[in-house]
């Protein structure tokens, strides 16, 4: 807990068995109150880990995808009564001991939303991302930023901190369940209004970390231009799009999370 708020670290898994554990460890447990797993309907050893870590753990008994994993991580914790959500890969290619840095520019009221840069600080490459991801990550993040107006170092990260208000507020459920949700969230968050900080976040880049082919890059890429061109059609009014709407049926308090949790 940070100056009063409640502190629920999320962790979408899929085929996190070999890295688990490792992660949690190194998640700053004197200040998270509660952490929570969502098991993409993995094939693998990844919830009997967590529930031997003694991680409180749900199920999705079918595969929702990346995006759809999330859905499901925010409706649970805003469940839980978390003032402040972050989210965590279990693959321990970002830095966990950054938590506590991250929550607090939430907790400040200095931020709505924090994300963990792996441009800031110059280490994405020296850390093991593939050149191609690496140049593909510069050239979107341009287009992004001038396309909505930004000044961000990158909006491809999946480490992020998050403002119960921003999880009420954004229509997340009309955002896609493929890896594309993380782009689409940040754009509306920006879009909303919401104040986005960064922090340099340094990544690692190993076997045993998830990451997704050359192929679904391509898909990514295609889906992030397309959501830039849907914002700049809507900002000039001439689209009405779900992804900005502020229509109450979409945001996530809305959603029944689709998963079952798992007796320990």
């Amino acid at each position: 807990m940070l100056h009063g708020k409640k502190i629920v670290v999320v962790m979408p898994a899929y085929h996190a068995e070999k890295t688990l554990a490792d992660c949690y460890a190194a998640i700053p447990h004197d200040i998270v109150d509660q952490v929570l797993l969502v098991d993409d309907a993995s094939d693998d050893a990844t919830v009997a880990v967590a529930q031997r870590l003694g991680i409180r753990t749900h199920r999705h008994t079918v595969n929702r995808g990346y995006g759809g994993n999330q859905k499901t991580c925010y409706a649970l914790a805003l469940g839980e009564g978390a003032d402040i959500v972050v989210m965590l890969h279990p693959d321990y290619q970002y830095e966990p001991r950054l938590i506590t840095a991250m929550a607090a520019m939430v907790a400040s009221d200095v931020y709505d939303a924090v994300i963990g840069s792996r441009i800031l600080g110059n280490t994405a490459l020296s850390g093991g991302m593939p050149r191609y991801k690496y140049i593909f990550n510069r050239m979107l993040t341009a287009a992004q930023n001038l396309a909505v107006g930004a000044k961000l170092s990158e909006f491809h990260t999946g480490y992020r901190a998050f403002s119960r208000r921003l999880l009420e507020t954004l229509p997340l459920a009309a955002n896609s369940d493929d890896f594309v949700f993380d782009n689409q969230m940040l754009v509306q968050a920006l879009a909303f209004g919401q104040r986005v900080g960064e922090i340099s976040c340094p990544t690692k880049y190993f076997a045993d970390a998830s990451e997704i082919d050359f192929r679904r890059s391509v898909v990514y890429g295609l889906g992030v231009l397309w959501t830039s061109l849907v914002y700049r059609l809507w900002r000039w009014k001439l689209l009405r799009s779900p992804l900005f709407s502020t229509d109450a049926a979409l945001r996530l308090r809305a959603l029944q999370p689709d998963a079952k949790p798992v007796s320990p």
